[in-house]
């Protein structure tokens, strides 16, 4: 067997370590590593780079376009999981599900951006909306969102961790009070949306999982739409392995935003009535809000199953 030569820029943080761990005994994968001495190394960087067929960048934004900037062939797959290309026109946006255009420029491309945790949901309730006609550019919409702590890295994992952590962290913390969310770029523009939503993004007292809820009054929908036909739009949308429309998908009234942790599935669903509706989607931050959602690119890239390594 062929083997895909691939090497995690930044295997040291959150991501790239559940990236090596999930890929490091695929009988199709050769990784590419080097010695703790030489992980920051800028030259022993760009030859494993220029040396690998795909090359993840698990790295802050800046450290992530340095990287890029060092492939020196036409070869190398770039995989970034940073937020420094998601709107960039010339990668390809990581998210396969949200149209065949999207999936077969994921596959072709070498330039391919993860997309955010908390964005994934909210793209994945509007894009298709906005796609169908249901909902209009102008929409001006909210969107809250809570998520397990690992999403803010090794030092929010410590400090939740800690056994002498601050009282507060026991309690959910709402955050980018500034409404400058370093995903509201992407939600804006991969949905098509003319306006960027107002955000609300909660972290809370677990470690992984995730949901985020749009609402919306029936009467900010087009003509002809109406909760029933958003179901359907999103029943006849998602019908793959990794995202799924679910009816119902409650548990007796309540919505856990841990339903999915653990795992790399989405789970879509609609609640509400004729007057206002919930948009939700359930998954795991560190799954298809992460590397699940890298993994699958992958998969894509180097023609393997879409779901192979993935925890579906």
């Amino acid at each position: 067997m062929l083997k895909s030569k691939v090497f995690i820029d930044g295997s040291a943080g959150t991501t790239g370590l559940d990236i090596f761990r999930r890929i490091s005994q695929r009988d199709d994968i050769e990784l590419i590593t080097l010695p703790e001495e030489l992980r920051k190394d800028a030259d022993a960087r760009r030859k494993a780079i220029n040396s690998a067929d795909v090359a993840f960048l698990c790295l802050p934004d800046a450290a992530a376009k340095e990287s890029a900037a060092m492939v020196e062939n036409n070869r190398t797959v770039l995989i970034d999981t940073s937020t420094a290309h998601r709107t960039d026109l010339a990668w390809a946006y990581g998210f396969p599900e949200l149209s065949p255009s999207f999936e077969e420029k994921i596959k072709t491309s070498k330039r391919i951006a993860v997309p955010g945790c908390h964005a994934s949901g909210f793209i994945a309730l509007i894009y298709p909306l906005i796609e169908c006609g249901a909902l209009s550019p102008a929409a001006k919409l909210s969107c809250f969102s809570i998520t397990g702590y690992s999403g803010g890295g090794k030092k929010m994992i410590a400090d939740y961790e800690a056994e002498d952590r601050d009282t507060l962290l026991g309690a959910p913390r709402q955050y980018a009070l500034s409404q400058k969310h370093k995903h509201l770029p992407e939600m804006q523009k991969i949905t098509g949306l003319e306006n960027a939503p107002i955000f609300s993004p909660v972290v809370s007292d677990f470690y992984s999982g995730m949901e985020v809820t749009v609402p919306l009054f029936a009467s900010e929908l087009s003509d002809g739409f109406g909760i029933g036909e958003i179901k359907k739009i999103y029943a006849e949308k998602y019908t793959g392995s990794v995202v799924k429309y679910a009816d119902g998908g409650d548990e007796e009234g309540f919505i856990s935003a841990g339903k999915k942790s653990g795992t790399d599935l989405m789970e879509i669903s609609v609640f509400g009535n004729e007057e206002r509706i919930l948009l939700t989607a359930r998954y795991d931050n560190l799954g298809k809000g992460a590397c699940g959602a890298a993994i699958e690119c992958l998969n894509l890239v180097i023609g393997s199953e879409k779901t192979k390594a993935m925890h579906v």
